[in-house]
């Protein structure tokens, strides 16, 4: 929920005054608080995630990060996604992320779903960042949105979890989807009689 309206709007300087132990997210100086913590389901999915994009990723440029951390798109835009994978290095700075991640993962959870499939996909659409992944727990899915050579998402690909999803932003990449739910893969071959 956004925070009661104190100003009209929140700058970065506003946020770096702000009690270290609270979590808060920043969309157009839009105040969002970031309570409660999340839950174990949406942890476990995090981990799985960040274990299977961490493997992949070893040796290569690019540098996946989990949440919490900075992520500043603009003086009014400061979102802490659940994970990112950064492939120009000049963006990361010992304090947070400056600029568009290459892609973005947010793990959906009730209290933030709408927030991260309206108000931050719209903020990552702007800013420029090439593949934006929603994963529903509750659902079992995921629902990827690319950046088109327009400047906008396309429309959102579903993927269950018993698929692999292979990423665009990271050539090579692929995420088999059961083992972000924590599912045995199921055999889909079919016996012959």
């Amino acid at each position: 929920m956004p925070l009661a309206k104190e100003k009209e709007r929140y700058t970065y300087q506003d946020y770096l005054t702000w009690p270290e132990g609270e979590r808060w997210e920043l969309i157009d100086g839009m105040a969002y608080d970031m309570s409660p913590a999340p839950d174990t389901e949406h942890q476990s999915i995090a981990g799985h995630l960040f274990l299977i994009l961490g493997i992949a990723l070893r040796g290569k440029p690019c540098v996946p990060l989990f949440s919490p951390i900075d992520v500043v798109l603009s003086d009014l835009d400061v979102v802490q996604p659940d994970m990112i994978v950064i492939c120009d290095k000049s963006k990361i700075t010992k304090r947070n992320i400056q600029g568009a991640p290459d892609l973005v993962i947010e793990v959906l959870s009730p209290s933030t779903s709408l927030k991260d499939r309206r108000e931050k996909k719209r903020l990552y659409e702007k800013s420029g960042v090439k593949e934006y992944i929603l994963i529903d727990p509750e659902g079992k899915y995921a629902e990827r949105f690319l950046l088109g050579e327009d400047g906008l998402f396309g429309r959102g690909e579903i993927f269950g979890s018993q698929e692999i999803l292979s990423l665009k932003s990271l050539a090579g990449i692929e995420i088999p989807l059961w083992e972000v739910f924590g599912e045995e893969k199921k055999d889909t071959s079919q016996s012959m009689a």
